[in-house]
């Protein structure tokens, strides 16, 4: 599986994630969704790839992802007045959802 296939099944899981928590504002999400992943991609497709070729465990990989967090910018739900609280657990949530579907993809 190439790395765009996986970026595709990362977009489709976080929309997804999005829809159940936050169904007014799906298409402002997107793109903040579209925006953080393109800013991570090369990072991403470089640390699945180590993570692959066991040249990375699964703890430093799940590290790595988590290091990227505060680069995801919920910029429809801050507007929307999203608790700062509640932000930082969706957050967590987007971060666990990345690193559950690559593990899923990859293994």
């Amino acid at each position: 599986m190439d790395f765009d296939q996986i970026l595709q099944e990362l977009k489709k899981s976080l929309v997804d994630l999005f829809n159940n928590k936050y169904t007014n504002f799906t298409k402002e999400s997107k793109k903040d969704i579209e925006l953080f992943l393109d800013d991570s991609k090369d990072k991403l497709e470089r640390w699945t790839i180590l993570l692959k070729n066991q040249q990375l465990t699964l703890d430093d990989f799940e590290w790595l992802v988590k290091s990227q967090k505060d680069l995801f910018h919920l910029k429809a739900l801050q507007t929307a007045g999203v608790s700062k609280i509640s932000l930082g657990h969706f957050k967590n949530k987007v971060v666990k959802t990345i690193i559950n579907t690559i593990k899923l993809l990859i293994f």
